[in-house]
């Protein structure tokens, strides 16, 4: 079936891998048609942007990919293992230990310090360790390491977006993820902030993390190491895009803890995180009235 691969090539081992992805919504008199037939592979290591204008299915395809909803037809393998045969129990448990999620608005507890939104994802972790002070100083570490030591007691009020933003990846990585799945996470930033933040997953991917990123910018998509458009949930597009597009500036240099007390959210970007899908009724008329969001749960 599988066998090996053709002589003087070398197969890739996927963090992640979409077979023939297919997910509907049935609405009763409509069926939304998010995603039509998407397959890809993620190897371990990679850094994709995944595009596409509103309604190209790129919420579903993140919520799929994050473990949050199922495929109606399709495989997604996640980890060597096929998601369709876990159970709820198991695909949250594999959720929690191999991914890590950065949102566009940060999605911070407001009555939580820095240090205990950071700490957060081991609250659910399968072995019942709970948090001890091993794991909080290993949340330190992460603070530390985002620019955010001196800001543990801090609470999300009391931090400008980029610093928002850098305690969201803090949090993606307190369990240890092989994969980072990040929506928008530029999006709320002015273009300084941008930067600093890219800079910080640039330099995750560096280190061997998977990082599958939805962005609308060319510039922030340009540096990734491929970018997967989709159109009317289908992919278009699935490699290093030709056009030559300009990366933020900053980005490259080295991070120091000082940048984190870059200025917040700008306020005027496009947020773009709704996919819009049209719809087909039986006369085969369509609309755009269904939303389909990537559910933060």
């Amino acid at each position: 079936m599988g066998g090996e691969p053709p002589e003087g090539k070398v197969r890739m081992q996927c963090a992640a891998e979409v077979r023939d992805l297919h997910k509907y919504y049935d609405l009763g008199a409509v069926i939304v048609k998010a995603l039509r037939g998407v397959t890809a592979e993620f190897p371990k290591g990679d850094f994709v942007a995944i595009m596409g204008a509103s309604g190209s299915g790129k919420s579903t395809l993140l919520n799929i990919l994050g473990a949050l909803d199922r495929p109606t037809h399709g495989q997604y393998i996640l980890g060597g293992e096929d998601t369709s045969t876990l159970s709820d129990d198991d695909l949250s448990a594999i959720r929690n230990e191999m991914i890590g999620f950065i949102f566009q608005s940060y999605n911070l507890i407001p009555q939580f310090t820095v240090l205990e939104n950071i700490a957060v994802p081991l609250q659910y972790q399968r072995n019942g360790r709970g948090v001890g002070t091993k794991e909080m100083n290993w949340c330190m570490e992460l603070a530390d390491r985002v620019g955010l030591s001196d800001r543990l007691d801090h609470r999300p009020t009391q931090l400008s977006g980029g610093q928002q933003q850098r305690v969201a990846i803090a949090r993606s990585l307190v369990n240890d993820p092989e994969i980072i799945l990040a929506d928008e996470p530029t999006g709320n930033l002015d273009s300084e902030t941008e930067a600093e933040i890219m800079q910080v997953l640039v330099d995750l991917n560096a280190e061997g993390r998977t990082i599958l990123m939805v962005t609308h910018e060319d510039e922030v998509a340009a540096l990734a190491k491929r970018q997967l458009h989709l159109k009317d949930g289908q992919k278009v597009f699935d490699g290093v895009d030709s056009e030559e597009h300009r990366a933020p500036a900053s980005v490259g240099r080295s991070l120091s803890p000082e940048s984190g007390a870059a200025s917040g959210s700008s306020g005027e970007a496009e947020t773009g995180s709704n996919d819009v899908y049209s719809v087909e009724d039986e006369a085969g008329d369509s609309t755009s009235d269904q939303v389909d969001e990537w559910d933060d749960d």
